[in-house]
Order: structure tokens, then sequence, then C-alpha cells
């Protein structure tokens, strides 16, 4: 699963979807949120195909409902 960095989803809300859709920590959700940041992508997590798809829509939909255009992208290993 991939987050991509865009420049109108805050900061705060990248870290809130990682821990609460992705359940991350605090710690891991704001160096996941860094990498995205900096690097203009970064990994949330590795699932199965099935559960990967679950969480990116979950997320779009979450931001969408928020008015973010946060992108979620899942890739095969």
């Amino acid at each position: 699963m991939l987050l991509h960095n865009d420049d109108y989803t805050p900061m705060e809300f990248v870290v809130k979807i990682l821990e609460t859709i992705f359940h991350r920590t605090p710690a891991e959700s704001t160096r996941i949120m860094l990498t995205v940041h900096t690097s203009g992508i970064g990994i949330a997590g590795v699932y199965s195909r099935e559960v990967a798809e679950t969480k990116a829509t979950r997320s779009v939909q979450v931001a969408r409902e928020q008015g973010y255009p946060l992108m979620v992208s899942t890739e095969p290993e």
C-alpha cells in the first residue's frame, strides 16, 4: 500500500488515517507521513490484495468526505 504526497492533504490528517485505518502507532504514523512528505510516496503497509484494496478504498473515502485529495494505491509485491 502506497500513500502519495499532495499539496492539500494536511500532515495531521495523514497521521490520523495511518493510526485509524492502518493501525499504526503515533510514532510510526509520523515517520511514514514524513517519508511521504519528503519523498513523494511512502509505504503504509504490506497486506493481502483484498485487505489492501479495502484499506485503500476506505482511506480515500474518508479523505474525500473531508475534502482532501489523498491518493492511496496498491501494488503487487
